[in-house]
């Protein structure tokens, strides 16, 4: 199963990502962050289990993007997608004064980026028949 990879198992993987950068964080409010800075929410058991699944959740993805791609993979991912949202500014399809809109894209290109990692051992095997294996501890 670990092998078999389908373009449902990176939409998985990416469906995941973006419940995880979206729900801890969204310009509407609607998120771990808004829940946890409204005036009315008082820190208890349920906020601290909440915000410790997340971060073992951003801790798992993190990890796995970093292993699979390294700083420097993540570095030229981020900056292919900054050069992305440069066209798009420049071509008048994105205002930069539109806070919100370009929140919500750099967080979905945030998604995508953490899902791209989550599934870069699987796409470098099938484009190069390379295979990643993690260093085993002593």
């Amino acid at each position: 199963m670990a092998k078999d990879f389908t373009s449902g198992s990176f939409i998985g993987r990416w469906l995941f990502a973006a419940v995880l950068v979206f729900g801890t964080y969204n310009p509407s409010g609607f998120s771990y962050v808004g829940w946890l800075l409204a005036e009315s929410t008082t820190f208890g058991p349920v906020l601290a289990i909440v915000g410790l699944v997340g971060l073992i959740a951003w801790i798992v993805y993190l990890r796995a993007t970093f292993l699979s791609m390294g700083w420097l993979g993540v570095s030229l991912g981020a900056a292919l997608f900054a050069a992305i949202v440069w066209l798009l500014v420049d071509i008048g399809w994105l205002n930069i004064n539109s806070a919100g809109v370009l929140a919500y894209l750099l967080l979905l290109l945030l998604s995508i980026l953490l899902a791209v990692g989550m599934s870069w051992s699987h796409l470098r095997r099938r484009l190069t028949g390379q295979i990643d294996v993690d260093d085993v501890e002593r």
